[in-house]
């Protein structure tokens, strides 16, 4: 994660605690995982940490909730080119899907959805609003675009929350699949066939 840089060049202190402290939980799990650790990994003092978060619960839930902004935020970056991709929608797409694969099969997705699963006995509402943050903020914009280009006429017309729903179901099934959900590391050929089959079968459903 890019850690915010305060005037004159000091790394804020709050993000260099959350990043931290997402890699020490990724690493051991909430209930392994100790203040002393992440301050540690922080490079800073452990009463430090206390006057940034009360106590590690709020220090575990803060941190999920930065690292699912931040891979939100990449997500939507890479398809931001959809609002204005011209005549060529296919190869708009095409990298749209080729970055958001990347992401997708990313260290930190691929923790954040390990750890929301895992401590799903100690925090049940966890994976839901992380879904929320990353996927359903993802569909939504996603939406919004096929909206756009459904009206320029680039796309037919068409429900677009159905056909963002299907655009990625096109993209994460294959993934999970072929990774056996993470496990697996896919090369850059496979994933670039992976979008190149996605966009393929999307655009001959919703092509004008």
């Amino acid at each position: 994660m890019t850690r915010k840089t305060a005037p004159g060049g000091r790394v804020d202190k709050r993000q260099a605690i959350l990043d931290a402290a997402f890699t020490v939980f990724a690493r051991h799990g909430y209930a392994r995982a100790s203040v002393q650790e992440i301050a540690d990994e922080a490079k800073a003092a452990k009463p430090t940490v206390y006057n940034h978060f009360s106590d590690k619960e709020t220090l575990f839930r803060g941190s999920m909730a930065a690292t699912a902004d931040s891979v939100a935020a990449d997500s939507l970056d890479a398809i931001e080119p959809l609002r204005d991709a011209g005549n060529d929608v296919r190869a708009t797409l095409r990298a749209a899907a080729s970055r958001l694969l990347r992401i997708c099969s990313g260290e930190r997705s691929h923790a954040l959805r390990s750890l929301a699963y895992a401590e799903l006995a100690t925090f049940p509402e966890l994976a839901a609003t992380m879904q929320e943050r990353t996927s359903v903020h993802l569909t939504e914009a996603l939406a919004d675009r096929f909206a756009r280009l459904a009206l320029s006429g680039a796309l037919r017309s068409c429900d677009p929350a159905t056909a963002a729903e299907q655009f990625l179901a096109l993209l994460i099934g294959p993934l999970e699949s072929r990774s056996r959900l993470g496990a697996r590391a896919l090369p850059e050929d496979e994933l670039d066939g992976i979008a190149e089959s996605a966009v393929d079968t999307f655009v001959r459903a919703y092509g004008p």
